[in-house]
Parts: structure tokens; C-alpha cells; sequence
């Protein structure tokens, strides 16, 4: 089993940044890639960026890429979400989610991950 605790969501202005903490318990986390979810209000579960078990691979969704960084850092266990410029569309519930695999399009769907966090709210006011 992984647990996986999101934190560091909240509200912020449009164009504000905001970094997105996921720490995991549980298993050895450098064996899992890491992958950051989001779900908007009457929107499906989205695919935002993954990252593989040392972090030399990443990948990020077309509507985020360029302003979002995903990284980790395995010595703590977490794995981070950097958000930049920030705009209302990207007001959701951010999940962070580990699975053992990596490659398009194994690591952008929601139904390969085997373990989820709790989600945490990003709320961009404009």
C-alpha cells in the first residue's frame, strides 16, 4: 500500500503561482512514477503531469505545459507540483495518484494509477 497526502492548495489571483506537495508513506516511492491529476467542477478527471520513479522523465498535459514543473524528490518521499501563472481554468481539485509504469499513453490515464491522495483545492480567482 502507498498513501499519498496532498497539500498546498488554496486560492490565488490569476497569474499567482502556487506549489502543490504530495507526500507518500507506505512503499518504497522510487518505485512508482508519480502523476498529478486535477477535476474541475462538472469536468471529468484530467491527466496534468507525470513524472518517472528518479524524476529524469516528465511530461505534462498541452493545456498546462510551460507553466506548470513537476518534481520530486525521492530522499523525502514527496513529489511537488509547481504552478505559474495561474488563470480561473485551472480552478479544481488536484490529486496526486503512483503507478509503476511509464510511457505515453500509460501515464496520462487515470485508470493505470493504483493510488490516489485525497485531492487537494486550487481556487484561482480573476
Amino acid at each position: 500500500q502507498v498513501q499519498l497526502v496532498e497539500s498546498g492548495g488554496g486560492l490565488v489571483q490569476a497569474g499567482g503561482s502556487l506549489r502543490l506537495s504530495c507526500a507518500a508513506s507506505g512503499r518504497t516511492f522510487s518505485n512508482y512514477c508519480m502523476g498529478w491529476f486535477r477535476q474541475a467542477p462538472g469536468k471529468e478527471r484530467e491527466f496534468v503531469a507525470a513524472i518517472s520513479w528518479r524524476g529524469t522523465n516528465t511530461d505534462y498535459a498541452d493545456s498546462v505545459k510551460g507553466r506548470v514543473t513537476i518534481s520530486r524528490d525521492n530522499a523525502k518521499n514527496t513529489v511537488y507540483l509547481q504552478m505559474n501563472s495561474v488563470h480561473p481554468d485551472d480552478t479544481a481539485v488536484y490529486y496526486c495518484a503512483a503507478t509503476t509504469g511509464w510511457g505515453r499513453p500509460w501515464h496520462t490515464s487515470q485508470n493505470n494509477y493504483g493510488y490516489w491522495g485525497q485531492g487537494t483545492q486550487v481556487t484561482v480567482s480573476s
